[in-house]
């Protein structure tokens, strides 16, 4: 299903480059601050990176579309996990977890905003959804031979770009739509992340 969703967005944004009246490539890098929403895990946020490449198709001076392709790491702390899932999953807790209580994931995220730009093209509002697909995630969660996380996250995305020549400085909201919890039902688990970042029109 993870990959045909991915075969969908790509045709998509072919479709659409056809149609553009320009069409522009960069690159970007930049910080996330994490949150797996549940009562498994601290509310606080949690540093990590995310990197990538992405497009600005744009169909006319303010309307267009920005698809993204990108490395994007979540991380958290478990903090009622023992309470939650100790006698459940049969699992030693004292094994759980890595020596700072922190795990990370790494997705393979593929946002495709909406583009919106502003008279005299100084700011950019993006909103739209995000496909994510782990790629690695900590087996020190669970050592019980399941994996913690689903394989697949979907959210929706909203932030603020600013636009100063060939250099881009953006601010963002990504929030999760669906359980990522693989365990089982006991628990609900949702990704909230803020990213910033610079990215480079090519």
């Amino acid at each position: 299903m993870k990959y045909f969703a991915c075969l969908l967005i790509a045709g998509t944004c072919l479709l659409q480059t056809t149609q553009a009246q320009s069409f522009k490539l960069g690159v970007k890098v930049g910080g996330n601050m994490n949150k797996i929403e549940g009562k498994s895990f601290n509310d606080g946020f949690k540093f990590a990176y995310h990197a990538g490449a992405f497009a600005e198709i744009n169909f006319n001076k303010k309307w267009g579309i920005q698809p993204e392709v990108l490395w994007n790491q979540m991380g958290g702390v478990p903090s009622n996990f023992q309470t939650v899932y100790g006698q459940a999953t049969n699992v030693n807790i004292s094994s759980l977890f890595s020596g700072d209580n922190v795990f990370k994931l790494d997705y393979l995220s593929i946002p495709i905003l909406l583009r919106y730009t502003t008279v005299g093209g100084l700011f950019t509002f993006n909103v739209g959804p995000q496909f994510g697909i782990v790629l690695q995630q900590d087996k020190t969660l669970i050592q019980s031979g399941q994996d913690a996380f689903k394989s697949g996250d979907f959210s929706m995305v909203a932030g603020l770009q600013l636009n100063l020549l060939m250099l881009r400085v953006y601010g963002r909201y990504n929030i999760g739509l669906t359980n990522i919890n693989n365990i089982d039902k006991s628990d609900k688990w949702t990704s909230q992340q803020l990213q910033v970042g610079l990215g480079i029109k090519l």
